[in-house]
């Protein structure tokens, strides 16, 4: 399917690019199904620019060790290296370099792998040429990663879905290992559906299979792509779509007994039931589907919660679960009336809680007193910004009462030869007094 005529050299504005995307999936809507033939040609000079400016500059380096600051002293050689690579097929994906960062409680470690810049601009650029194409056929239910759309429209979603329904039973669904075990052959065939640009699928196919360094060794894995990477969370979607958000909307639905809906963000994945027949049967069929794409349902982390507001003594105890973070369970409003409330997972408060224990004991004699309240006040900010919703306050103060506490602890053992005087510390308190929680957004 021929798209727009691209220019091949020149410089390109951000509203331009807006505007080449727009009539892509403008195309992509109108001929719904059809694989697109040609999208690389969009990819220019100034397409590249553009995705240059949309890269993260103070990330991590790659296995070249090249910064952005690095990169940018000759932005247009180096990009149109890379263009002239890129049509000619001459491009070789480079390893990506795998760290491991806390996960959960701090005792599991989740593998994240650095792309190098070059790289992370051209997953970019392909990113640009893709999104487009699939905003058009995702569905609702799928929340991470998508223009417009964050944890929070997910989990806004849910409790709007499950208000409505008034309660009933939750499928907690865990897709074990997803993003290290994503089979690349099935993963391809998706894509090629809607997708057979020459260029663009021979770039995908060298990002799954351009290796991973860690410490030293040089690995090929046979399945999966890397967390980390710019184009990863957009193929997760492109297969996710395929093995459940279509399958649940257009095959299981249908077939239920009663109302059921499904919120999705990237791996993470909940389904609720007004019937606990229908979750059952939901819950038999779940892993031979994920079977049948190369994926393993989680047994022992896939559970169904009985989610239903206790209106009477002999009625059963509601159970709550974790989702992006909340434990969401069934309380009372200030009028009385059941409602779900979406409070902080423990988890996550502990794991929030300890890094920056873990920050203000580095930097204690490292930063003075003002630095050290102005990087605080940022990581209480960013910590309202995403805990900070309704129902939510009672948590949002216990986290402002406890990082007082630990950043108070630490500058009392600034010094090795005395604690400071207390009065001293009140001081610092009133005059670099921290953020007080507020809350983000409305919830409904």
């Amino acid at each position: 399917m021929e798209l727009l005529e691209g220019k091949t050299m020149g410089t390109q504005d951000p509203n331009e690019v807006s505007t080449k995307q727009q009539r892509i999936a403008e195309l992509a809507k109108r001929h719904a199904g059809v694989a697109l033939k040609t999208l690389a040609h969009h990819m220019d000079i100034g397409w590249l620019k553009e995705a240059f400016q949309r890269t993260r500059k103070d990330g991590a380096t790659g296995v070249d060790g090249v910064t952005a600051e690095q990169y940018e002293q000759n932005l247009e050689g180096n990009l149109a290296a890379l263009l002239e690579r890129v049509k000619s097929g001459n491009y070789r994906a480079p390893p990506v370099r795998r760290v491991h960062i806390p996960k959960g409680d701090g005792q599991e470690t989740r593998p994240i792998g650095i792309p190098t810049l070059e790289d992370k601009v051209l997953q970019r650029a392909v990113l640009m040429l893709l999104e487009p194409v699939y905003e058009q056929q995702f569905l609702d239910c799928s929340h991470g990663f998508r223009p417009g759309r964050s944890p929070h429209t997910a989990l806004e979603s849910f409790w709007k879905s499950m208000m409505t329904m008034g309660g009933g039973w939750v499928l907690e669904v865990d897709l074990k290992k997803f993003f290290d075990t994503l089979p690349h052959q099935p993963l391809q065939q998706v894509v090629r559906q809607r997708v057979c640009d020459g260029v663009v699928l021979r770039l995908i196919g060298k990002w799954l299979n351009a290796g991973v360094v860690e410490e030293g060794r040089l690995e090929f894995p046979e399945a999966g792509t890397p967390q980390g990477g710019v184009i990863s969370p957009l193929l997760a979607n492109v297969f996710l779509h395929e093995v459940l958000d279509e399958w649940f909307e257009a095959t299981v639905k249908p077939r239920l007994q009663g109302s059921a809906f499904m919120v999705r963000y990237a791996d993470d994945l909940i389904i609720g039931f007004a019937s606990e027949h229908d979750a059952r049967r939901v819950l038999e069929v779940l892993p031979k589907r994920a079977a049948k794409y190369g994926l393993t349902v989680h047994p022992a982390k896939t559970r169904l919660v009985y989610f239903r507001p206790r209106r009477n003594p002999t009625q059963e105890e509601p159970g709550s679960f974790d989702f992006l973070g909340f434990t969401h369970l069934w309380s009372r409003s200030k009028k009385g009336n059941w409602v779900i409330k979406q409070r902080t997972a423990k988890s996550r408060f502990t794991r929030a809680l300890r890094r920056v224990a873990q920050w203000c004991r580095a930097m204690r004699s490292q930063l003075t007193v003002r630095q050290q309240h102005a990087e605080l006040s940022k990581k209480l900010r960013g910590h309202y910004g995403y805990y900070g919703i309704i129902g939510n306050s009672d948590a949002l103060r216990r986290f402002l009462f406890e990082v007082t506490g630990v950043w108070r602890k630490w500058l009392d053992r600034r010094s090795q030869r005395k604690s400071v005087p207390w009065h001293k510390l009140e001081t610092w308190r009133r005059k670099y007094p921290l953020p007080s929680p507020y809350l983000r957004t409305a919830n409904p």
